[in-house]
């Protein structure tokens, strides 16, 4: 069941059948869509789509969506998912474009990977992201993500494939003291 997650100024919590047309409106929106999956699709697509985050997803229990919600509206949709590009775990984000440049995807990125890290229990996550997606491989980088290797598509374009590592934690040592001969 995908658990509802906050951050400082992010709700993220699980679809609703009512968010159809927000989460439509999203994905049809170009200067999103061009970055996610295989690109924009037509409007009776994203409406499967969102079938099948119930039908599917949610249903079966396959990995965590979330709606993304600033001060109860519908501003972006995030997902962390098995993949088989690096055979771990991706995490995958958008946010509508009236909210970029105001740090929102740095918190969005940050409870996603932080939501693999301390309840999925991975040592890493990673995250595909296309060569000419400048603000999202800045903000990735920013975050943590390191170059793992490119992947030419079918259209001979590039996408990155990142990762970032599960910082490791130091053991606790005890301290070691004056030894005695009593």
């Amino acid at each position: 069941m995908t658990p509802t997650l906050r951050t400082e100024r992010l709700l993220l919590e699980p679809y609703t059948p009512e968010d159809q047309e927000d989460f439509v409106t999203l994905f049809q929106d170009r200067r999103v869509s061009q970055w996610m999956g295989d690109g924009p699709a037509t409007e009776a697509e994203d409406r499967a789509l969102f079938g099948r985050v119930f039908s599917k997803v949610y249903a079966q229990d396959l990995f965590d969506v979330w709606a993304v919600r600033r001060n109860g509206l519908l501003i972006g949709h995030a997902e962390i998912k098995p993949t088989d590009v690096a055979q771990g775990y991706e995490i995958i984000y958008a946010l509508s474009p009236d909210v970029w440049g105001s740090g929102l995807g740095t918190e969005l990125a940050e409870a996603i990977v932080a939501h693999g890290f301390d309840t999925l229990g991975l040592p890493q996550v990673y995250a595909t992201v296309a060569a000419s997606n400048s603000a999202s491989l800045a903000l990735l980088n920013r975050i943590g993500f390191e170059f793992v290797r490119d992947i030419t598509e079918e259209d001979g374009s590039t996408t990155h494939v990142l990762t970032r590592r599960r910082a490791v934690q130091p053991t606790r040592q005890e301290p070691v003291g004056p030894v005695s001969d009593r």
